[in-house]
């Protein structure tokens, strides 16, 4: 799950999908899955502590892109399944994304928009507490329970500067229907795209009735699909721009 980005549209999610399964059968290739997550050996008496395996850099100086791996010549090394536990909640707990909450919560009590709480405090708290649900259940269902249990890499690795800007913008939308799997093959992002269906899907659990419609579900999924390529050219992109007007500044 990408950082929390919202995207006001009125486009069907349908044209998203198709997108995302035309770009996962351009890109992905047909290698099986490797079940066996890698055994990762206990380090010896004394040793340092591993580096911390998240990007710590922030896109604008704000928003967390941890999941991102800036250095396309990295070599693929997979995340353990608490490696992945551990970035849904680094997301979850982020400050800027919890702040985006706030605001999201605060668009939606102007004029009682979705979901329809009502009016006053108590109706903006719950609005607040579904903002940070949305993005929460998504997050966990996509990079802790299904990337888990499907044996796939929650990460956005980088294409880089060493191709057209047209390649990486393709390869970057691609990425929210590709991912690595945990043998470091491409394959369909099935954690990544159920994820995000589960997690609105689960909505329903916490959203009024008046709320809990079928175009109310899709233009959430259309939100969430086009966040995700957004945030993905955010990734993709910034660290060149970091590099030609920040001079060579961590942010």
């Amino acid at each position: 799950m990408r950082p929390l980005v919202r995207v006001i549209s009125r486009s069907h999610v349908r044209g998203v999908l198709i997108f995302a399964v035309a770009t996962a059968a351009f890109a992905a290739d047909d290698t099986p899955i490797a079940a066996p997550e890698p055994v990762i050996p206990a380090p010896a008496a004394g040793a340092a502590p591993a580096a911390d395996p998240f990007n710590t850099s922030r896109i604008m100086g704000v928003i967390p892109d941890y999941q991102t791996v800036r250095d396309p010549d990295t070599k693929f090394v997979p995340l353990t399944g608490r490696q992945k536990w551990a970035l849904a909640l680094k997301e979850n707990i982020d400050p800027y994304n919890v702040a985006t909450a706030a605001m999201t919560a605060g668009f939606s009590q102007m004029g009682n928009q979705t979901p329809k709480y009502g009016e006053g405090s108590p109706a903006y708290g719950m609005r607040f507490g579904a903002a940070l649900a949305d993005f929460g259940t998504q997050n966990v269902f996509s990079a802790g329970v299904l990337a888990n249990l499907l044996h796939q890499d929650p990460r956005y690795w980088r294409k880089g500067p060493g191709t057209s800007v047209v390649k990486r913008v393709l390869y970057s939308a691609s990425r929210v229907a590709i991912t690595h799997n945990d043998a470091g093959a491409w394959t369909f992002n099935t954690s990544g795209v159920l994820g995000t269906c589960m997690g609105i899907a689960a909505s329903n659990l916490y959203y009024p009735s008046v709320s809990v419609r079928g175009s109310v579900m899709l233009g959430r999924l259309n939100t969430s699909f086009t966040g995700g390529i957004i945030g993905n050219l955010m990734s993709e992109f910034w660290p060149d721009l970091q590099q030609k007007f920040f001079h060579h500044k961590s942010m």
